[in-house]
Order: structure tokens, then C-alpha cells, then sequence
């Protein structure tokens, strides 16, 4: 996948644009018109929802190639700050935040 998605961006020469500050810009612009597919409702089209993730993942994948880091990786290690903060006996079936638990 990264392969084709590198190979898209270089036969448009759109990397001279890919700064990680752009490309940070770019993932909030996608999410945003992600969360816009709920505005209303509850419910979306799901044609419409897969096109914005797939936005917002292209450009978060494109990000971490430009720093360089791997993204499951980056995945793995939050997961284990976040078991920390939120460990299982405290934070099971509740959505309080971490410093109220």
C-alpha cells in the first residue's frame, strides 16, 4: 500500500508539498469533513464515510513516512502509555478521562 501511495504522489510531484506541517493540516481538514458525515445525524452514507477515512489515513501514512516512523509501531507503543493511564480495573466500561478515574 505505501508503495502505491508513494507512486501516486511522485508521478504528480506533490511530495515538495508533503511537509509535516502540511500533512498535519491536511489529516485535521480530513477529519473534519469525516465528522461532517455526522453533522446531522447518527447515521451516513457509507460510501461517504470510507472515502474520508481513507483521506484521513492517507494522510496520517504519509505523514509517518515523512518522520520516518512506522505506524503500527507508533500504534503499539501508545497503547502501552494508554494501558497505563487507563489500567483495566479503573477504566472498564467507563468513558471517564484518566486523571478522574
Amino acid at each position: 500500500m505505501m508503495d502505491r501511495l508513494k507512486e501516486f504522489v511522485a508521478e504528480r510531484d506533490w511530495a515538495q508539498y508533503h511537509t509535516p506541517e502540511n500533512l498535519a493540516k491536511s489529516i485535521s481538514i480530513e477529519a473534519a469533513e469525516l465528522l461532517e458525515c455526522y453533522q446531522w445525524s447518527n447515521s451516513a452514507s457509507l460510501e461517504h464515510v470510507r472515502d474520508e477515512l481513507a483521506d484521513v489515513l492517507t494522510y496520517c501514512f504519509l505523514l509517518a513516512e515523512n518522520l520516518g516512523v512506522e505506524p503500527a509501531q507508533l500504534i503499539l507503543e501508545k497503547l502501552e502509555k494508554t494501558a497505563i493511564k487507563y489500567p483495566i480495573e479503573k477504566a472498564r466500561g467507563t468513558s471517564t478521562k484518566y486523571d478522574q478515574l
